[in-house]
């Protein structure tokens, strides 16, 4: 799996889709701190349970693993331009929640 791509966007997906860590953890029928361990990167999953992540996202492999930058679903009719930018914009926000957590655990 492309070790760059995978966890960020499987965060951008599920965020997209509504669904928090926990609730595709159930879904998965594994840990949230499993799902959390994907989305940063530290493991991967099975190709049992990669498969099954496409299926409940409704995302194609390609794009989880950024063989392909097409997103498979639609997001309310926006454009591929204002899909980008909100899928930037979360991963900004997650970067700044990410320092600010960091920070509050010193």
């Amino acid at each position: 799996m492309n070790t760059d791509f995978f966890g960020e966007r499987l965060k951008a997906v599920r965020k997209s889709k509504r669904l928090t860590q926990l609730g595709l953890a159930n879904r998965l029928d594994v840990s949230k701190g499993t799902v959390s361990a994907y989305e940063q990167g530290l493991s991967y999953p099975s190709l049992e349970t990669f498969v099954k992540i496409c299926g409940i996202l409704d995302t194609s492999a390609d794009y989880l693993l950024g063989v392909s930058d097409n997103l498979p679903f639609k997001m309310g009719g926006l454009t591929e331009e204002q899909v980008g930018s909100i899928l930037q914009f979360v991963s900004l926000i997650e970067h700044a929640n990410e320092i600010t957590n960091s920070h509050d655990s010193h």
